[in-house]
């Protein structure tokens, strides 16, 4: 049996929960450390965790040179300078999105991975979805026919929702539902139909100078010029429904939800597309794979740097 790869996790919110339990799963996994600011946090994990070590500072779980992967979970403006210094000690990466809170930040830290030649990942787990992954082929079959329009709608009952209240969620130096969930259609988008460009977009603050946006609207440009359109808001009377659509002449295929699939013809009011109960491929799966050397499926920092790219023309109000 082959020796397990150890694993520290930095920054436990409730996304850092999610990925703990997801490579808790993965029998080829250990989980070494977990880091956190947050001391009360900590001690939620310890009965679960008797043998991880727990650190308030990073610097010191790095020290711990057994420890060949970090899962980086903090809040998006620690992103950068955390980073860098996971990457000079030659860690392998698993960074939470979006990847820095600024262009510059990010390429710094494609440049810096690629450099180190470390593993380096970003955490997008509709790539591993079988959704995704229907979507994804029905539109390259042609089944819809001649694309003519994408749209994303991001329509939330409140921000932040009941289940991620943090200090900096709502925040608009690094929170907002563009920063938080607009990355992940972004990253979608970009592995289907390439990147955007001809950004246009209108933002709506409150006068709160310290709030994240309450609504938003952005126009962009795909290869051969088919319009994309997104469209979010927050703080209304209905429950959150995310739609992302996309028109063809042939038909349109709509993914409501992060996992329900429809797909229309002019014929028809729409056919729920019935999915596996499993996925073929996790994101530990994958990283194991590469950590390995073998060939895998992650989304690299060079993706994830030009989905920031995308969300940094976004936020700009106009």
């Amino acid at each position: 049996m082959s020796e397990k790869v150890k694993l520290g996790l930095i920054g436990m919110g409730a996304i850092g929960e999610r990925i703990l339990h997801q490579f808790q799963q993965h029998g080829e996994f250990e989980i070494a450390a977990l880091c956190d600011r947050n001391v009360d946090r900590l001690n939620k994990f310890k009965n679960e965790l008797p043998d991880a070590a727990m650190y308030t500072d990073h610097l010191n779980m790095l020290q711990d040179e057994t420890i060949k992967l970090i899962y980086l979970g903090a809040p998006p403006k620690f992103h950068h300078s955390i980073a860098m210094d996971i990457i000079r000690r030659g860690k392998n990466l698993l960074c939470e999105k979006p990847l820095a809170n600024s262009v510059e930040e990010a390429k710094e830290m494609v440049e810096a991975a690629e450099r180190a030649k470390i593993v380096h990942a970003m955490n997008f787990p509709m790539v591993y979805s079988q959704a995704y992954q229907v979507f994804k082929e029905k539109i390259q079959s042609g089944d819809l026919g001649k694309i003519k329009k994408v749209e994303l709608h991001l329509h939330f009952t409140q921000w932040p929702r009941a289940w991620q209240k943090n200090e900096w969620i709502s925040s608009r130096e690094q929170g907002g539902f563009i920063r938080e969930v607009a990355p992940h259609f972004i990253q979608m988008i970009h592995d289907v139909f390439g990147e955007m460009c001809d950004i246009n977009s209108f933002v709506e603050y409150p006068e709160d100078e310290l709030l994240c946006e309450t609504s938003f609207i952005s126009s962009m440009k795909l290869p051969r010029g088919i319009p994309v359109l997104f469209n979010g808001i927050a703080g209304i009377g209905q429950k959150d429904h995310l739609s992302f659509k996309v028109f063809g002449d042939k038909g349109t295929l709509d993914m409501v939800n992060w996992g329900i699939l429809s797909q229309s013809t002019a014929a028809d009011n729409g056919v729920i597309i019935p999915l596996e109960s499993s996925d073929t491929s996790s994101l530990a799966g994958e990283l194991l794979k590469a950590i390995k050397g073998d060939s895998a499926k992650l989304v690299s920092f060079k993706e994830g740097y030009a989905v920031q790219k995308v969300l940094e023309e976004l936020i700009k109000a106009n």
